[in-house]
């Protein structure tokens, strides 16, 4: 049985969803923000940054048949919303299961995406 880190498959994730025509930017989670409001400070030499693998969540479902992958993304002004969330949600499960198959690990994928909103030019 092949061991799968779910680093593995956030970074292919939010490489595609970061690839999709119109995608501004992916977006953590409140939790993730609310978290990183509760560091201690950072000085301002060291901004904080996060890492797109933020604005996504790979979890195994919960029968452990295959994963759920929750993808939280900005869009650029102008853009349709839903013909962006239908790409984001084709390419990052079609890159998903390019990962676990590379993996020999063929398990099933569901993807949800959210539009957490428009980012203004």
């Amino acid at each position: 049985m092949t061991v799968i880190h779910t680093t593995t498959l956030l970074d292919a994730a939010a490489e595609a969803a970061l690839a999709v025509p119109g995608v501004a930017g992916l977006r953590p989670r409140l939790s993730h923000r609310l978290a990183a409001a509760a560091a201690p400070t950072r000085s301002d030499a060291t901004p904080h940054r996060t890492s797109p693998r933020e604005g996504i969540r790979a979890d195994r479902s919960p029968d452990g048949s295959g994963w759920h992958i929750e993808v939280r993304c900005a869009l650029s002004e102008g853009r349709r919303a839903l013909d962006v969330a239908r790409n984001v949600h084709d390419r990052v499960g079609a890159a998903v299961l390019s990962r676990l198959a590379a993996l020999d690990a063929v398990e099933r994928v569901t993807v949800e995406v959210t539009v957490t909103g428009i980012a203004t030019r």
